[in-house]
C-alpha cells in the first residue's frame, strides 16, 4: 500500500523556511496541483485506463514515478480530486445563480442553475478544459461511476435545484421522474464531453459558443422533463 503523506501544516516551530522560498506545505500544494493539472489533461487525451502514474509523473516533470500515488492514493481517489475540484467551483456559480432566483423563477431559470455553472467554466477555462471528457469516461466505468456520482451529489445547491424542479416531472411515478432526471445528467456531461473533444482537436462544432450549446442543452432537459408520460400500467406485460 502507498504511503500517504502527513496532512499539510505549518513548519515546525524553530526551523522556519528561508526567506523567500516555499514553505514546505505551500510546496506540497503547489506540487499537489501539478498532480492533478497533469492527471486531468492526459486522462482526457490519453483515456484513464491508459494512463499509469508513471506517465503523469514524467508528464509532470517530477522523478518520483509514484508521485501521484503518494499524493492522492489510487487511480479512483485522483479521479476523485479531479472532480471535486471541479465541483467546487461549479458549485460557487450555482449557488450565485440560485440567490438571484426570485418567485417568477420558472423551468428555464431552473435548468438553467443545472447547465450554466458548467457551460460557463469550460468557456472560461478555453484550451485547457478537460473535465467533461474525464468525467464522462469514469461514467462509463463501473468502478469510477459511483466516485463522480457521489462527488456531484455532495453540492447542496444542486439539491437545491432539483428540489426545485420536481413539481415540473411528471406524477404517474417515482421511476418516470428518476429516469428523466438521470438522463438530464448524463446530456449535461456527454453533450459537453463531446464538445469539449472537438475543440480540442479543432473539428466542427454544432454550435458556435459554449453559451449557445447551454441554450440547446436547456432546450432539450426541457423537452425531456415536460414530455407526456406513458401509463405503463394501461400496457399488457410482455411474455419472455
Amino acid at each position: 500500500m502507498t504511503a500517504r503523506p502527513p496532512a499539510d501544516g505549518p513548519s515546525p516551530a524553530g526551523s522556519p523556511s528561508p526567506a523567500g522560498s516555499p514553505s514546505p506545505a505551500g510546496s506540497k500544494a503547489s506540487t499537489r496541483e501539478l498532480i492533478l493539472d497533469t492527471a486531468e489533461r492526459l486522462f482526457a487525451e490519453q483515456g484513464i485506463a491508459a494512463t499509469s502514474n508513471r506517465r503523469i509523473a514524467e508528464a509532470a516533470g517530477q522523478g518520483n514515478n509514484w508521485v501521484a500515488g503518494y499524493h492522492f492514493g489510487s487511480k479512483a481517489d485522483l479521479v476523485r480530486a479531479i472532480a471535486r475540484r471541479f465541483t467546487a467551483e461549479v458549485e460557487r456559480s450555482r449557488v450565485r445563480m440560485l440567490s438571484e432566483l426570485d418567485d417568477s423563477a420558472g423551468l428555464r431559470d431552473l435548468l438553467a442553475c443545472l447547465v450554466l455553472p458548467w457551460t460557463e467554466r469550460f468557456a472560461a477555462l478555453g484550451p485547457k478544459s478537460y473535465f467533461a471528457r474525464v468525467c464522462a469516461q469514469a461514467m462509463n466505468d463501473p468502478s469510477l461511476r459511483p466516485v463522480v456520482i457521489e462527488e456531484g451529489t455532495r453540492s447542496e445547491s444542486l439539491w437545491e435545484a432539483r428540489d426545485a424542479l420536481d413539481r415540473y416531472f411528471p406524477t404517474l411515478g417515482d421511476l418516470t421522474a428518476r429516469l428523466r432526471s438521470d438522463l438530464l445528467q448524463h446530456l449535461i456531461v456527454f453533450v459537453c464531453a463531446e464538445r469539449e473533444e472537438a475543440l480540442a482537436a479543432g473539428r466542427a462544432t454544432t454550435r458556435a459558443t459554449w453559451a449557445d450549446e447551454a441554450a440547446g442543452l436547456i432546450d432539450a432537459m426541457q423537452g425531456i422533463i415536460t414530455a407526456p408520460a406513458t401509463d405503463v400500467a394501461r400496457w399488457p406485460a410482455r411474455r419472455r
